[in-house]
């Protein structure tokens, strides 16, 4: 891994990405059913963020757990970045989105789903850039983390022309 989080290896990256697919999809089910079941009836829906947040760092201890049995080496690949899901804000800013737009239990899902492959999709090409042009000959000024931020913003206009779409 580097600064910006990305990682220079796609096996890694995917790994990252479906420990996030699991994270957001699980966390967009359980908050959807805790805002729509205990907090709305409550008239609590003013704790949400907390309550969001709570759960999904819930959520990222017990796939830390699941990794950590199941693939070692994952496990230890993510390292320090695997807790720093909690942090991330695609997976706290689905669960508000589907809030927002007042989306019903599968719509939430299926938008928390979507979301989190779009972000794997994204990591996994940011890893595969950074793999290829580990070799490149790039100048000294552009080495490291200018040439991570140039090819981000290239794939976020790159991306940006899907926008238009639907």
């Amino acid at each position: 891994m580097s600064i910006p989080g990305v990682s220079k290896k796609i096996n890694t990256a995917a790994g990252m990405g479906g420990a996030v697919i699991g994270v957001i999809t699980i966390s967009s089910l359980i908050c959807s059913l805790i805002y729509d079941f205990i907090l709305t009836p409550l008239d609590l829906t003013y704790l949400n963020t907390i309550v969001f947040i709570l759960v999904i760092a819930a959520l990222v201890q017990f796939v830390e757990m699941f990794l950590k049995k199941t693939s070692p080496a994952l496990y230890e690949a993510l390292g320090v970045y695997l807790p720093l899901i909690t942090t991330n804000c695609a997976v706290l800013g689905i669960a508000l989105t589907n809030v927002q737009n007042g989306y019903n239990l599968i719509e939430s899902v299926v938008a928390g789903f979507g979301t989190a492959v779009g972000f794997t999709i994204a990591i996994v090409i940011m890893a595969g850039i950074r793999e290829r042009i580990e070799f490149n000959d790039i100048p000294e000024n552009f080495r490291g983390m200018p040439i991570v931020l140039l090819t981000a913003g290239l794939m976020a206009i790159a991306f940006f022309g899907f926008s238009g779409i639907l």
